[in-house]
């Protein structure tokens, strides 16, 4: 027998002693499919909302390049797809507004054939009522919205009620869903109130407790928060839970409110005006593999929508035991979804537009 021959018999009697004592995990690369070389994949999503290597391997592995811009909130993104301005072929927005750009015809329909890793996707996820079939979207994270605060500066806190008593600096979070939903909670009306007077109420509650904030944050809470400027941020999950993390502290702690909150799921889409839709579905293979999956999760510290993810154990334990990253039955008894509804959303866009020039902080 050579030296090499037995240098691999060697490894393979290794390989097999450590496998089943978990001493290494077995990690199939994606492949890309052929015929994406040279080509470009133009992407908009949220801040903060990839690791580090998820654009890099994926050019990487097809050969491509990637344009990646930010957007900061889900309503720039409609009005960019209803202007036509949105030159993109992959776009992250949230459930509700899927709904809506599904109806007016601004989404394209996907190609299951070109997505196969779309088995691993959680069943809970699939089929939503906004998009029956997931014929136009792909779950990409999902989460909460609910307070982050320095319990060294304000005391324990559990409401939205103390959000808007507080006396001292607080930053809103830019969404008028959320903002206009706290506020309903609080008045003791559904979060989705359909009645016109309800949600003026909500927008009156706002105003007049808006003393208290100095900022309307384009989800760049978190970073006021860490700064001492605000002692409490509405914000996503997963950004005060990054912020904890960066700074390997106790400081910040992340709240959903008694009063309920949002859950939200942030999809994949492909715009009905995309240059290259085939490289999109490619990309939301690539994104769907149980390994980018859990790599993404694992570094934004928001909830994984990838089944197979879970069940391999690539999600890490500190996560997946985070009640507030992945809310127990009792929890999501008071979380919602938003409703959608293009007349009723035209009712709360109005609102805002009044809270935000009444406050102008």
């Amino acid at each position: 027998m050579t030296f090499i021959a037995r240098r691999l018999l060697l490894c393979l009697v290794l390989c097999a002693l450590l496998l089943p004592l978990g001493g290494i995990t077995a990690q199939r690369a994606w492949v890309c499919p052929d015929g994406f070389a040279g080509q470009e994949l133009r992407i908009w999503n949220w801040a903060t909302y990839v690791a580090e290597n998820t654009i890099p391997d994926f050019e990487d592995a097809c050969d491509v390049t990637v344009e990646y811009d930010i957007f900061s909130n889900n309503e720039d993104v409609l009005a960019a797809l209803r202007s036509g301005e949105a030159e993109y072929d992959l776009i992250f927005p949230s459930d509700y507004v899927i709904g809506l750009m599904i109806d007016e015809g601004l989404l394209r329909p996907l190609n299951p054939a070109n997505i196969p890793n779309r088995v691993n996707i959680s069943q809970s996820l699939r089929d939503p009522s906004y998009d029956p079939g997931n014929a136009h979207s792909i779950p990409y994270q999902w989460g909460t919205i609910g307070i982050g605060y320095v319990p060294a500066r304000t005391g324990l806190l559990n409401s939205w009620a103390q959000l808007f008593d507080y006396e001292g600096q607080v930053a809103w979070l830019n969404d008028l869903r959320v903002m206009m939903g706290a506020a309903l909670s609080v008045l003791g009306y559904s979060p989705n109130s359909i009645n016109p007077d309800e949600i003026l109420a909500a927008r009156d509650f706002l105003i007049a407790n808006s003393d208290n904030v100095i900022a309307v944050a384009e989800d760049d809470g978190q970073a006021l928060l860490a700064a001492g400027y605000v002692d409490i941020a509405v914000e996503y999950s997963g950004d005060i839970f990054q912020l904890a993390m960066d700074c390997m502290c106790d400081e910040f702690v992340y709240l959903i409110p008694d009063e309920g909150s949002l859950l939200w799921t942030d999809n994949m889409v492909i715009p009905a005006n995309a240059e290259n839709p085939d490289l999109a579905e490619a990309f939301i293979d690539y994104v769907l593999d149980p390994y980018v999956g859990a790599d993404i999760s694992n570094y934004v510290a928001y909830a994984s929508p990838n089944e197979a993810a879970i069940e391999r154990g690539l999600i890490e334990r500190s996560m997946l035991v985070n009640t507030s990253i992945y809310p127990p039955p009792a929890v999501r008894e008071r979380l919602y979804i938003t409703d959608r509804s293009a007349e009723i959303q035209a009712l709360y866009e109005a609102a805002w537009e009044d809270v935000l020039a009444a406050i102008d902080p």
